[in-house]
Parts: C-alpha cells; structure tokens; sequence
C-alpha cells in the first residue's frame, strides 16, 4: 500500500490514547488523522500489498471502517477536516464485465479457465471538509465536493460527483439541499480555509462557530473578515499548502 499524507507528517502515535482503535498519523502542527485498524483490505479480507491511498491532516473514518481495493491501479484520495463515521465502506472497484456471456470470473477456478479483465473505475476522492454518516458506502470513481454531507447509509453510486456544500441522502444518492446559499457557498470556496495552517484557525477560531445558514449579510461579513485574515497571513508568512493529493488522481 502507497500511503501519502502531508508533508509535516511527523509519524504514527503509538501512545495517542485512540490507538487502540486507530492508526493515529502525528503532524509537526499537532494535528492529526485516523485511521482505524485494518482498513485497507482486499477481496480475502486481508492487507493489500498494491493500491494508492492519500490522507490530509486533521481527517479520520470511524471504527470498523474499510476501503476495498482490487488491484495497484486503484487510488482512495480524502482531503483535509474530513469526518467519516463508523462502518464505512468505500468499494474502489469489484466490477464484474456484463458484456459477456457470462459475469462469472471463470479464472477463479483455474484449471487453465480464462475471463476478461474487470472493468477498472477511475479514483475515488473525497476532498475537504466532509462529513459522512455512519454505514454510508462510496463506490469507485465517486468524487465528493469540498463541504458536503452524506447521510448515513447512503450509497454513493460509481462515477457520482456531488456538488460543493451539498447535503445528499438516500439509494443511490441523491442531493436534498445545500448547506448555505448561493453567495456564501461561492465565498467559502474562494476562502478555501482548509488550506490554511492550524495555526490560522485558531487564531480564527471564533469566526468558526458563527451560523452562517440563516443571515446572509452577516455570513458574507464573517468570510470576509476571514478572507483579509488569510491575506494578511499570508503576506506575513508565505502562501497557503493545498491538501496532498496522489499524483494522476482525478482533478
């Protein structure tokens, strides 16, 4: 397996008192990720020795959940600040071909039997500041937008892209509305704070517990005092580190 994570990463906690329910990664900032234990598996249930998977700081999935992963060309990309909750699956692939006679993997069976390669879907990516329900499942090739909420159990199809700050339900997924209105959904992504240094949110931190969902003019205000904050950072401390990503992974 290809971990890549930030570039601080300063290690994996060992005495984090989460560590035994999680693989705890350690930044020089003091954040952190989780991972839970046996999260990476194959179609045996048992480690991959192939696949890509990248993680931003401050990102985590809850207990007994597992990405699925068939073979080296598969990729799991998840941003920063993203919150999954327990008993996700994320299923990169496991197609079968259904143009042929037959979707049985007749090379199962050896005896010298062949079948077509499976169809392989592209990487799935789940960028920054999202919240997923318990029991939801992604499938390979879903992209899931900066600031959405999935619900729990929903069932993310293959090849699905949400819309940012949208909040999606159901099987499959479908959108039920947005987090914030038009305006603020354009300003959050023009702040763009999860690139920012743990540092910038918490000298911001009040900023962050502001309702933005009910009043317009004063979200509007909030993101703006938070847009010159960033710009007076970084003019004072150099430009912002956009979250990791696996190289090739989808844009």
């Amino acid at each position: 397996m290809q971990l890549t994570t930030e570039n601080n990463f300063a290690g994996f906690a060992a005495d984090h008192p989460w560590s035994a329910q999680f693989a705890v990664l350690s930044y020089a900032d003091g954040a952190f990720s989780t991972l839970p234990h046996r999260f990476f598996r194959d179609w045996l249930e048992e480690e991959p020795g192939f696949g890509k998977f990248c993680i931003g700081r401050c990102s985590g999935f809850g207990v007994e959940s597992f990405v699925k992963y068939d073979s080296d060309r598969q990729r799991l990309s998840v941003g920063r600040f993203v919150a999954g909750g327990a008993r996700l699956r994320f299923v990169l692939n496991g197609q079968h071909d259904m143009r042929t006679i037959s979707t049985y993997m007749f090379s199962v069976q050896g005896n010298g039997l062949k079948s077509v390669l499976p169809p392989q879907l592209g990487d799935t990516v789940i960028r920054n500041d999202v919240w997923i329900g318990d029991e939801a499942m992604v499938l390979g090739g879903a992209v899931i937008e900066n600031g959405c909420v999935i619900g729990a159990r929903t069932l993310v199809p293959q090849n699905f892209r949400t819309e940012p700050y949208g909040v999606y339900a159901g099987t499959p997924a479908r959108l039920i509305r947005y987090r914030f209105s038009e305006p603020v959904r354009a300003a959050l992504l023009a702040l763009a704070w999860w690139e920012m240094p743990l540092a910038w949110i918490q000298a911001n931190n009040a900023m962050f517990v502001e309702d933005l969902s009910t009043d317009d003019t004063k979200a509007l205000l909030v993101l703006d005092i938070l847009r010159r904050s960033r710009d007076q950072w970084q003019a004072e401390h150099g430009a912002a580190v956009p979250p990791p990503t696996l190289p090739g992974a989808t844009p």
